[in-house]
């Protein structure tokens, strides 16, 4: 087989290694090969099973290795249930699981208080094992990193709806509860305080979805938290174009005839590709997208691989539902509940949060102990993905800790904005 066609596959290797879901993107990879060539899939399946591996988590010797990031303390897996969990819809669910995942052991203080407890929330359509990448807890969890796990207890959940917890694709399709993000926050603070005894965070850091969590706790339960930490948001109602894509989305899967009101048997492709291009283009990067893509061939086979991999990994009402989530959600007319430090952190290149809406700089002078961070845009960021990034805002995480550090003894007041 010429050099050149190696090269080729290689890099369409690579690119399918950074930019698919980890389960799918030996078997898409492998399916392409073969379909091309087999010679080039004889010659390549060794490799792609490798990456494979080197892709997964794994559990060894009482660490835990975050793909290539550095080792930390084994990771424990479990689920909670909620009894007869109310909806703020009214609906009630019998039992309501909750996944999640957790590193390192909790600390108390002499009167009882967890000091060392850090909660992290992930974005729409994603699950908590987004955070066990080398690019984020290879980056943060290991030893001498900044979220220690042998220094800090962290507590990573499946939102409602989304990865291991409880969701329409269990069974219940349109008769589950319709959620929103005042419920996920009610259920992710019953799982810290009834199941892991939890009465106190050090911190609560989020993406996206998780962000905008972050402000909901930060009014729902003041106190709770030393730190919010949201990472890709705004404090206000989703609207203008961030609500119009949102419709968008949920419109092209409820306007395919095969949804069947989502009784689907099959799921519905059509409506489903058309999210998916939202989606996409939602947490899109001009720079990086031309990197990947740098002509009309690549570019083509990268959003091919893209709409199958998600296809693969993606249920109609399950996505439905993660975006009709947001509906209500809306904390800027209670922030000066927040009793919490404070730092938010967008990126210039973010289309879900255009910085030219200048809502950033409206709202925060309403955050007693808030200091807002705008991340020029570069080769390092990454659209809205830049918020799974500790390489690029990590600078900034350094030094809000140290000082939740200092206002334990100087007060709130020492943060600085």
């Amino acid at each position: 087989m010429p050099a050149c066609d190696l090269a080729r596959d290689m890099v369409h290797l690579e690119h399918l290694v950074a930019n698919t879901p980890v389960c799918v993107r030996y078997y898409s990879f492998m399916e392409t090969s073969l379909a091309r060539s087999p010679s080039v899939w004889l010659r390549l399946s060794t490799m792609a099973a490798l990456l494979w591996q080197l892709s997964t988590i794994r559990v060894v010797s009482g660490t835990t290795t975050a793909q290539a990031g550095a080792p930390f303390p084994t990771l424990v897996e479990r689920d909670y249930i909620a009894r007869d969990f109310k909806f703020s819809s009214g609906e009630t669910i019998p039992s309501l699981r909750l996944h999640y995942r957790t590193v390192g052991a909790p600390v108390r203080d002499s009167t009882g208080v967890v000091r060392n407890a850090v909660l992290i929330l992930h974005g729409t359509g994603g699950s908590g094992a987004g955070f066990l990448a080398s690019t984020f807890g290879g980056q943060l969890f290991g030893t001498g990193q900044l979220l220690d796990a042998s220094r800090y207890f962290i507590i990573i959940p499946d939102g409602i709806g989304h990865g291991k917890s409880s969701r329409p694709s269990d069974g219940l399709r349109m008769r589950f509860p319709k959620y929103t993000y005042d419920d996920m926050v009610r259920s992710q603070h019953l799982l810290l305080t009834e199941e892991l005894h939890i009465n106190h965070l050090r911190l609560v850091m989020g993406t996206s979805m998780g962000a905008m969590h972050c402000w909901v706790w930060g009014e729902m339960y003041p106190g709770f938290a030393d730190g919010l930490m949201p990472l890709a948001s705004a404090p206000t109602a989703i609207a203008g174009r961030n609500r119009v894509m949102r419709k968008m989305i949920m419109d092209s899967i409820t306007e395919d005839p095969d949804w069947l009101h989502g009784d689907y048997v099959e799921q519905p492709r059509r409506g489903l590709v058309g999210a998916l291009n939202i989606l996409m283009m939602m947490t899109s990067s001009p720079l990086q997208w031309h990197r990947t893509g740098p002509t009309r061939d690549d570019a083509d086979r990268w959003y091919e691989d893209q709409i199958r991999s998600r296809l693969m990994t993606t249920d109609a009402n399950d996505m439905l539902y993660q975006y009709d989530a947001s509906r209500e959600y809306d904390p800027s007319p209670a922030l000066e509940k927040i009793t919490a430090a404070v730092l938010a952190i967008n990126s210039a290149d973010d289309v879900v949060n255009p910085p030219e809406l200048g809502l950033m700089e409206r709202l925060m002078p309403h955050v007693k102990h808030g200091r807002y961070v705008l991340i020029p845009t570069s080769e390092l960021t990454r659209g809205h993905g830049t918020h799974s990034l500790p390489s690029v805002w990590g600078r900034y995480l350094a030094d809000f800790l140290q000082e939740l550090e200092h206002s334990k003894t100087a007060g709130p007041g020492a943060l600085r904005r």
